[in-house]
């Protein structure tokens, strides 16, 4: 197995057919970093999630793409999606947006063969000089790829349910999706879902912070 394709499996690979891991977010026709730039940003200052990777569709596209540790339903994820899209992208033509829930390992680096120009990751840093031609014309070293994917993370169980919570419409009756851990004979333990958050290293600080003061309260 190249390097590659052990990032790729580390960050997105799942054996589940009805649940994901991989979520992508992409604005396109045209490509526009200004507004996922937005959200790429956002997901890390106001919801405490590692960044995603960034790619080139290979076609008219810029992306993100959004690792869990741990898979999640078709709805939870495209609640996310949903999510993101309504407090980032709210004037975004619907017509411009793809919102697409992968349950396999997604297939970038590939090569349009169309145009025979090729999807890639690309560096944060990288990403505004792909507005206008979102794609590479040659095809992508695989070890560069995997460089960039070796410095991500995935999103945590607590961190993705924080934030589909904090996503949620004000008033939202539905409450966010409960671990397995902490759902017994079908009853919710708040304090056992609180010491998951808790010992969870991997969730943001200030949730793991209130996630102890709620602890103490109870």
């Amino acid at each position: 197995m190249s390097r590659l394709t052990t990032e790729l499996h580390r960050l997105y690979h799942t054996d589940s057919p009805d649940r994901a891991r991989a979520l992508r977010l992409e604005v396109a026709a045209p490509a526009d970093w200004t507004a996922l730039g937005a959200v790429w940003r956002g997901v890390q200052a106001d919801l405490g999630l590692p960044a995603p990777a960034i790619a080139v569709s290979g076609t008219d596209g810029l992306q993100l793409w959004f690792s869990l540790t741990q898979p999640v339903t078709v709805a939870q994820a495209q609640d996310f999606l949903a999510g993101l899209r309504a407090r980032y992208l709210p004037e975004l033509p619907a017509s411009r947006l793809r919102l697409q829930v992968e349950n396999t390992t997604p297939a970038v680096p590939a090569q349009d063969l169309a145009s025979g120009n090729w999807s890639a990751f690309v560096a944060p840093d990288l990403a505004p000089v792909f507005v206008e031609t979102p794609w590479l014309d040659i095809e992508p070293g695989a070890e560069g790829q995997a460089d960039l994917l070796a410095r991500l993370s995935s999103i945590a169980p607590a961190a993705f349910d924080a934030a589909l919570q904090a996503l949620r419409p004000a008033g939202e009756a539905n409450p966010p999706p409960q671990p397995a851990a902490a759902v017994t004979a079908g009853h919710v333990d708040p304090r056992q879902f609180l010491q998951r958050v808790l010992d969870d290293e991997a969730a943001p600080l200030a949730l793991r912070v209130e996630a102890a003061k709620a602890l103490l309260r109870a």
